[in-house]
Protein backbone atom coordinates (compact mmCIF):
# COMPACT_ATOMS: atom_id res chain seq x y z
CA UNK A 1 0.00 0.00 0.00
CA UNK A 2 1.55 3.37 -0.79
CA UNK A 3 0.27 7.13 0.16
CA UNK A 4 -2.29 7.35 -2.74
CA UNK A 5 -3.95 4.22 -1.37
CA UNK A 6 -4.80 5.63 1.66
CA UNK A 7 -6.09 8.66 0.36
CA UNK A 8 -8.31 7.23 -1.86
CA UNK A 9 -9.31 5.16 0.81
CA UNK A 10 -10.05 7.71 3.21
CA UNK A 11 -11.59 10.17 0.08
CA UNK A 12 -13.98 6.44 -0.18
CA UNK A 13 -14.91 5.97 3.59
CA UNK A 14 -15.44 9.71 4.43
CA UNK A 15 -17.03 10.72 1.11
CA UNK A 16 -14.95 14.18 1.40
CA UNK A 17 -13.22 15.20 -2.13
CA UNK A 18 -9.52 12.97 -3.19
CA UNK A 19 -8.02 16.63 -2.87
CA UNK A 20 -9.36 17.18 1.10
CA UNK A 21 -8.39 13.49 1.94
CA UNK A 22 -4.99 14.00 0.47
CA UNK A 23 -4.28 17.28 2.76
CA UNK A 24 -5.46 15.55 5.58
CA UNK A 25 -3.33 12.84 5.35
CA UNK A 26 -0.30 15.07 4.36
CA UNK A 27 -0.69 16.91 7.57
CA UNK A 28 -0.90 13.86 9.73
CA UNK A 29 1.98 12.43 8.10
CA UNK A 30 3.57 15.56 9.08
CA UNK A 31 2.46 15.92 12.57
CA UNK A 32 4.06 12.28 13.06
CA UNK A 33 7.21 13.04 11.43
CA UNK A 34 7.37 16.46 13.40
CA UNK A 35 6.73 14.40 16.88
CA UNK A 36 9.16 11.49 16.26
CA UNK A 37 12.07 14.28 15.09
CA UNK A 38 11.36 15.99 18.32
CA UNK A 39 11.43 12.02 19.72
CA UNK A 40 8.36 12.33 21.17
CA UNK A 41 6.21 9.29 21.04
CA UNK A 42 3.40 8.43 18.99
CA UNK A 43 0.38 6.65 20.71
CA UNK A 44 -2.46 5.44 18.50
CA UNK A 45 -4.65 2.99 20.55
CA UNK A 46 -6.02 0.33 18.82
CA UNK A 47 -2.82 0.49 16.29
CA UNK A 48 0.16 0.80 17.56
CA UNK A 49 2.95 2.67 19.46
CA UNK A 50 6.01 4.41 17.85
CA UNK A 51 8.96 5.29 19.86
CA UNK A 52 12.49 7.19 19.07
CA UNK A 53 15.18 4.62 20.34
CA UNK A 54 18.46 5.37 20.58
CA UNK A 55 21.21 3.18 18.19
CA UNK A 56 24.36 2.26 19.01
CA UNK A 57 27.25 2.29 17.41
CA UNK A 58 29.26 -0.46 16.16
CA UNK A 59 31.10 -2.29 13.28
CA UNK A 60 29.35 -3.76 10.50
CA UNK A 61 30.68 -5.54 7.30
CA UNK A 62 29.82 -5.32 3.56
CA UNK A 63 28.18 -7.96 2.38
CA UNK A 64 29.76 -7.89 -0.74
CA UNK A 65 33.30 -7.25 -0.03
CA UNK A 66 33.40 -8.35 3.64
CA UNK A 67 34.73 -5.16 4.51
CA UNK A 68 34.21 -3.56 8.24
CA UNK A 69 32.14 -0.57 8.35
CA UNK A 70 31.56 2.08 10.93
CA UNK A 71 27.95 2.20 11.78
CA UNK A 72 27.39 5.38 13.55
CA UNK A 73 25.21 6.47 16.44
CA UNK A 74 22.41 7.83 15.53
CA UNK A 75 18.22 7.08 16.31
CA UNK A 76 15.83 4.85 15.34
CA UNK A 77 11.73 4.39 15.17
CA UNK A 78 10.42 1.31 16.85
CA UNK A 79 6.59 0.38 16.29
CA UNK A 80 4.68 -2.07 18.67
CA UNK A 81 1.34 -2.94 17.39
CA UNK A 82 -1.67 -2.57 19.57
CA UNK A 83 -3.85 -5.52 20.66
CA UNK A 84 -6.14 -5.08 17.91
CA UNK A 85 -3.27 -6.13 15.72
CA UNK A 86 -1.89 -8.56 17.95
CA UNK A 87 -5.27 -9.81 17.21
CA UNK A 88 -4.11 -10.44 13.43
CA UNK A 89 -0.98 -11.74 14.26
CA UNK A 90 1.68 -8.96 14.29
CA UNK A 91 3.96 -8.90 17.44
CA UNK A 92 6.46 -6.82 18.80
CA UNK A 93 10.12 -7.99 18.90
CA UNK A 94 11.26 -10.40 21.89
CA UNK A 95 12.16 -8.18 24.69
CA UNK A 96 11.05 -4.52 23.45
CA UNK A 97 9.02 -2.80 25.70
CA UNK A 98 8.39 0.63 24.31
CA UNK A 99 5.35 1.73 26.51
CA UNK A 100 7.33 4.75 28.55
CA UNK A 101 4.81 7.01 30.67
CA UNK A 102 7.24 9.56 31.25
CA UNK A 103 7.14 11.05 27.73
CA UNK A 104 5.00 12.95 26.04
CA UNK A 105 2.08 11.10 24.08
CA UNK A 106 0.00 12.00 20.68
CA UNK A 107 -3.48 10.53 20.97
CA UNK A 108 -5.95 9.74 17.54
CA UNK A 109 -9.07 11.95 19.12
Amino acid sequence: MIKLDIVNRVAERTGVPKMKAEQAVDALFLSMKEALARGERIELRGFGVFVVKPRKRGVGRNPRTGEEVAIPQGKTIRFKPGKELQAHGFTAEEGEDIHDTETPVMRNE
